[in-house]
């Protein structure tokens, strides 16, 4: 096995194990977050506020794996 097949193997593998990862995770920070609201309805913007954030950092992780994943499908 050379390298240019295991990257022809490995990026789509790495990018979808990423992409199945953050939706996992968007959904459990939103689903978390809409049981919070639920609970106080007074501290929506607080809710919100921190929800946007961590699911900022988490979505990052995805675009990080696509960046790393073009720059390396030009060495196959």
């Amino acid at each position: 096995m050379d390298y240019k097949f295991a990257l022809a193997l490995g990026l789509p593998l790495g990018l979808g194990l990423a992409a199945f990862g953050c939706g996992i995770g968007l959904g459990r920070a939103v689903g978390s977050a809409m049981d919070a609201i639920g609970r106080q309805p007074d501290a929506l913007t607080k809710i919100l506020v921190a929800m946007a954030t961590g699911c900022a950092f988490i979505e990052a992780l995805t675009i990080y794996v696509l960046v790393l994943a073009f720059s390396l499908a030009g060495k196959i």
